[in-house]
């Protein structure tokens, strides 16, 4: 031990000194301002109040996403409607006609050969859809 508190005889020294820190308070209040600022921090943060007009159209329609599923058997499918291998381009052509956003994604089963889906790529792209993505499922950890 670094001190001795007692002496021999078992008595306790009259006039002896702790030298070790008491942390304990130190902790309760360090605690204590992290809640607080915790708690306060999201409300400091506030955007710029605006008295938004009031207008009597409705807001514009977001168009729907369109999505291209490859099956394993190859099969198609366009937002749930089957579409045989030789129309794609005809349907995909017709169904982006009047839409803005040329952007079509494309879920393909991962058991496909590569080329299948290349070969897939292609058609869609002479369809003349600007913009084409490929929908993934993320990695589960173990």
């Amino acid at each position: 031990m670094a001190f001795k508190l007692d002496d021999a005889d078992g008595s306790r020294r009259i006039g002896t000194s702790l030298a070790e820190i008491n942390i304990i308070p130190l902790v309760d209040v360090v605690l204590v301002l992290l809640l607080i600022f915790m708690l306060t921090a999201p409300m400091m943060y506030r955007g710029i109040d605006v008295n938004l007009p009031r207008t009597a159209s409705k807001p514009t329609a977001v168009e729907e996403r369109m999505v291209l599923t490859l099956t394993k058997e190859q099969g198609l499918f366009l937002n749930e409607r089957r579409l045989t291998a030789g129309g794609l381009e005809a349907a995909l052509r017709d169904a982006f006609k009047n839409r803005k956003d040329k952007t079509l994604y494309l879920k393909a089963d991962a058991g496909l050969s590569y080329g299948v889906v290349v070969e897939t790529m292609d058609r869609v792209r002479r369809a003349g859809i600007e913009r084409l993505g490929m929908v993934t499922e993320p990695v589960r950890e173990r």
